[in-house]
């Protein structure tokens, strides 16, 4: 939204808005910060993956005019691909922009497509990182899914939080448990994933992605035995996280 005065700091903004919304619903804190002008002009960021739906129900309700950002890393599974076109269609989704990396720096740094098994690190910043921070410099905030049960990082997670000091991440779901994102899905008759009932809870780019056994972390399918659990799409301090965080001494 266009705002005539000049944006605070993003981690003042950011106080404030966990202050001011700090006991609401996951619903309330979506559609409030889709209209606080603290916020700004706001985007989703969503990968299609297990637990997406939640989030784009929630915007389809509130406001399915919402900018809806996929990140195509044309190594998705075939089954992703087609959840995206067949929930985007039952919501209603009206600005789903498909974001991939382009024909150039493709060419230039992954011409044959086996850049995952050497460094995918850089694969992932070819494909995820790059190409999303592009398609994210007209926004002032983006809405992720993330939250504190998935472990990690993850753990602390407010509902607002600063992306460095140029952008405002929004974590709705912060504060859910895994029985309520079901419990959600359930209870809206939503489209689940079809990966999910073939033992992928996450779910990422076919060549590194694997199912998950029974008892095993949710994310353990997720680039198995790398030193790796993020993409690198998530900025602490400022700087894209591709790897476990370390405990400071």
């Amino acid at each position: 939204m266009p705002l005539d005065r000049p944006f605070p700091p993003v981690a003042a903004r950011v106080a404030a808005l966990n202050t001011r919304y700090r006991h609401h619903s996951a619903t309330a804190v979506l559609e409030h910060a889709l209209r606080d002008t603290d916020t700004g002009r706001v985007a989703l960021v969503s990968s299609f993956g297990a637990e997406s739906v939640v989030l784009l129900h929630m915007i389809s309700v509130i406001d399915r005019r919402t900018p809806v950002l996929f990140i195509d890393t044309e190594m998705l599974f075939a089954e992703t691909l087609s959840y995206q076109q067949e929930v985007a269609a039952k919501l209603g989704l009206e600005d789903l922009r498909v974001i991939r990396a382009s024909q150039t720096a493709m060419a230039a740094h992954d011409p044959d497509g086996t850049l995952h098994q050497t460094n995918p690190d850089a694969c992932c910043d070819l494909r995820k990182t790059q190409p999303l921070t592009h398609a994210l410099a007209p926004f002032d905030a983006w809405i992720t899914g993330r939250k504190r049960f998935q472990g990690g990082e993850r753990t602390g997670l407010e509902f607002f939080e600063a992306e460095g000091d140029f952008r405002i991440k929004i974590n709705p779901l912060a504060h859910w448990a895994r029985e309520d994102v079901g419990e959600y899905i359930t209870n809206n008759r939503l489209p689940r994933h079809p990966l999910v009932a073939k033992g992928y809870p996450s779910i990422g780019c076919a060549p590194c992605t694997t199912p998950v056994a029974a008892g095993e972390d949710p994310r353990a399918g997720r680039w198995r035995a790398q030193e790796k659990d993020e993409c690198g799409i998530h900025f602490v301090d400022g700087k894209p996280v591709r790897g476990p965080l370390r405990q400071a001494s």
